[in-house]
């Protein structure tokens, strides 16, 4: 049996810490920032999050492109030749191509590799959802599963994985077409925040709306805590995700609101890369996890 590779790509948010740690790699898109195209790199080594979302802040369209086929080629290449079965979990297919690209390339490749295989996942999320069901997904691959053992658990897990997300101004949603003009500027008069979700096929769906920052922080952690029902997934054993768009103080208060209210085994902050905040814009946080996040919008 082969050993197995998991890979994700660029909407993952997920630092080389914790690729290292979990043994996993990533596809890179790339974003078009000022008629230039820069890889959307998910360690910050080629711009800084402050020069990417300042730059927003100051009027910069930054649009995005899905994994290009010569990258699947380049990473899947790269582990087959190793001897790997692959798994990638990809964005969201509601929010991105790559999930069908990488079933495409993988397809032509394997006709080279006909011993080994590559198993496609859309998660139905993506940013810190996307990575942590890669992250348990490599923790099946660790235990010595198959791939298709690894592929399977990793669509199991995917209906519990969790987003509860804010963001700073509509404005952003808005020029990325998720969200109609009239709602963005009376959203951003009256200081309405929406609470966004990934619901059940991959789209961001906005479920309440709260006013003002403080109290849509205070209420992501509140529907995370509602949410934390599933004894598949108990709070004392997750790791919280919470990602920002350079907010690092509101970061760091949602994650001693998190502890203090949760209390998980470990809460993990990460910047929101340029993929995902091309699209939600500066000052957008949220928190991801396992659970059911319909409990906490039942009432």
């Amino acid at each position: 049996m082969n050993k197995v590779k998991v890979i994700t790509d660029s909407c993952a948010d997920m630092g080389k810490d914790l690729r290292d740690k979990y043994d996993m790699d990533y596809a890179r898109m790339n974003i078009v920032w000022d008629g230039k195209e820069k890889q959307a790199s998910c360690d910050w080594d080629l711009y800084t999050v402050k020069e990417l979302y300042d730059a927003m802040r100051a009027g910069s369209r930054i649009t995005t492109t899905q994994v290009p086929d010569a990258e699947f080629e380049r990473i899947f290449t790269l582990y087959l030749e190793q001897g790997y079965d692959i798994v990638y979990v990809s964005c969201s297919s509601a929010l991105s191509g790559s999930f069908v690209r990488g079933q495409v390339v993988a397809k032509n490749l394997l006709e080279k590799y006909p011993d080994q295989k590559i198993i496609c996942v859309d998660p139905k999320n993506s940013c810190g959802g996307e990575a942590i069901v890669a992250i348990e997904a490599a923790k099946k691959a660790a235990q010595g599963a198959s791939v298709e053992e690894v592929a399977a658990y990793a669509e199991e897990i995917t209906p519990a994985s969790m987003q509860f997300c804010t963001v700073g101004e509509l404005t952003y949603l808005k020029r990325a077409g998720r969200v109609k003009a009239a709602t963005a500027f009376f959203g951003n008069l009256f200081g309405i925040k929406p609470i966004l979700i990934s619901n059940t096929k991959g789209e961001n769906e906005a479920v309440k709306k709260v006013k003002g920052r403080k109290n849509s922080m205070d209420e992501l952690v509140n529907m995370l805590e509602k949410s934390l029902v599933n004894p598949k997934f108990p709070a004392s054993e997750q790791t919280v995700f919470v990602v920002h768009a350079d907010c690092q103080k509101d970061a760091d208060y949602l994650a001693e609101q998190v502890k203090a209210k949760i209390n998980p085994k470990e809460i993990y902050i990460n910047a929101i890369g340029p993929i995902i905040g091309a699209s939600a814009g500066p000052d957008t946080i949220a928190l991801y996890a396992f659970g059911d996040q319909y409990a906490a919008i039942s009432d």
